[in-house]
């Protein structure tokens, strides 16, 4: 990356507009303006190399759309946009700005924020960013990578003040990495019926580089149900000029599948736990119930079926789940669970630490499941002792851990897995069996022992520290009494 900007910074723009507007409008405000920045930069810089040549080639669109430059028309030029901060129209010239941009950029065509205009959003403190961002945020010399980082920063700060239900909005960086680098997916067709904002291809896609892979060589289809976050989604997709599939419209993956026909070889997937209201009468009879009839009044396991029936014959998926969802007992939980584990669909299990998600204090387990597997042991990980405390309230996975959960699951893979004691564990389904066909891998992995004291090192260990309390104990007398000593002294 070319270029760093702190995170103090970008969060000091936001504050500008908090009690200014609601909450959830001021997240599509900000990453709207840091757009629009971002491409009006990266076209001025374009224009200044074109016209140094000096054959008038600045003024053909073909020169900037190979290099994944947008065509900014001069009306959406951040300068041009930046001569109105203090005045009242503002919000008229930035929604004209946006239809400009989508007149000239086919991939932008309805996905940029308009709303800038409204009555409600206080233009001062709309001035006020504008001009911050024109002091603080130059972008020519930036990268897709660049705008990413800053877009998904802020979708991560924000996803911290607006609270949403289980998880759905935003998946942390370092949990989508772990699922990555456990799927490899190096090429193939990568599906994600819940895509939210579009991360968990993003980081398919940084994979497939850091691996000196061609991510042309990967195909991203994707759906999300929320139109704003399927808007920023295409535009999350569009600044790093990856092609995907997103659905021509926001949809529910479960009653308006916009992928009917698709096989996928790779699914990554952070669903909405523990949804209520899913169900509809269509949805009876469904062929992606491949495992029978979901719970009806909980999706966790239709989600779960859903994504089976997603995957090619060789397919592989890495999904989210609530940790009660491994040991549901639900009438329709259990049967399902019972038909995967028997049919040998479930490779893995593995129980992330708490306090990873900023806006949920839910605590998740990662499933990956295998269409072609061919025998019926899984693997079980528990992780929850993992990942560094930024603060009180929030877990990072580090490069170590995520490693340390990959290698284990690799081992397993190619049959050379060691059982770690409260760590990991290869179990056959005769003990899945055992233990009523319970996933939690807290019953599997047991509990590590290498470090418990023997009955003679704690004996030891007593009469180690009874001697230290003693010890103690007479400075302490030591020390009062020389108190009371002085203090007779001073009152002679």
């Amino acid at each position: 990356m070319s270029q760093i900007i702190k995170e103090d910074i970008l969060w000091k723009a936001a504050e500008k507009l908090r009690d200014k507007c609601d909450p959830a409008d001021y997240k599509n405000v900000v990453l709207g303006l840091v757009f629009l920045k971002y491409v009006s930069d990266k076209y001025a810089a374009k224009y200044k190399e074109l016209i140094k040549v000096g054959d008038g080639r600045e003024n053909d669109d073909d020169y900037y759309i190979q290099d994944h430059v947008f065509i900014v028309p001069k009306e959406a030029l951040w300068n041009e946009i930046a001569k109105h901060s203090k005045q009242d129209d503002l919000g008229q010239v930035i929604d004209e700005a946006f239809v400009a941009l989508e007149k000239n950029n086919n991939q932008l065509k309805g996905i940029l924020p308009k709303t800038y205009s409204k009555s409600d959003l206080d233009k001062t403190a709309l001035g006020e960013l504008v001009d911050f961002f024109s002091n603080n945020l130059n972008m020519e010399d930036a990268d897709g990578d660049f705008f990413g980082q800053v877009y998904e920063y802020y979708i991560g700060a924000f996803a911290k003040y607006i609270p949403t239900k289980g998880g759905e909005f935003f998946t942390p960086k370092s949990v989508v990495e772990l699922m990555v680098d456990i799927l490899e997916p190096y090429s193939g067709r990568v599906y994600d019926p819940c895509c939210g904002s579009g991360g968990m291809f993003v980081q398919c896609s940084k994979f497939v580089k850091e691996h000196r892979g061609n991510v042309d060589n990967i195909a991203i289809f994707g759906q999300e149900s929320n139109p704003g976050t399927w808007k920023m989604a295409k535009m999350n997709l569009a600044i790093r000029g990856l092609e995907g599939n997103l659905g021509e419209k926001n949809a529910d993956s479960f009653t308006e599948d916009l992928h009917k026909t698709l096989r996928a070889d790779y699914i990554i997937a952070n669903p909405p736990y523990n949804l209520k209201e899913f169900w509809k009468p269509s949805l009876e009879g469904d062929p992606r119930w491949v495992f029978g009839k979901p719970d009806i009044k909980n999706g966790n396991y239709a989600w779960l079926s859903l994504m089976y029936a997603k995957l090619a014959p060789k397919g592989k998926a890495a999904i989210l789940m609530p940790n009660g969802a491994t040991a549901s007992n639900t009438t329709a939980d259990y049967k399902i669970r019972k038909e995967m584990i028997e049919s040998g669909k479930v490779e893995a299990i593995l129980a992330l630490p708490n306090k990873l998600f900023s806006n949920v204090s839910i605590s998740v387990q990662c499933w990956i499941l295998k269409k072609d597997k061919t025998n019926k042991d899984i693997l079980f990980i528990n992780a929850d002792s993992m990942g560094k405390l930024l603060n009180r309230k929030i877990r990072v996975l580090e490069e170590d851990d995520i490693n340390k959960i990959v290698k284990a699951y690799k081992d397993f893979e190619n049959g050379s897995l060691e059982d770690i004691a409260g760590f990991c564990k290869a179990a056959d389904i005769e003990e899945i069996k055992s233990k009523d066909y319970s996933l939690n891998p807290g019953r599997y992995v047991g509990a590590d022992s290498s470090q418990q004291l023997s009955e003679e090192e704690i004996k030891e260990e007593i009469a180690k520290t009874s001697k230290e309390l003693f010890e103690l104990m007479k400075e302490g007398r030591e020390l009062e009494d020389k108190v009371k000593e002085i203090l007779e002294e001073e009152m002679k």
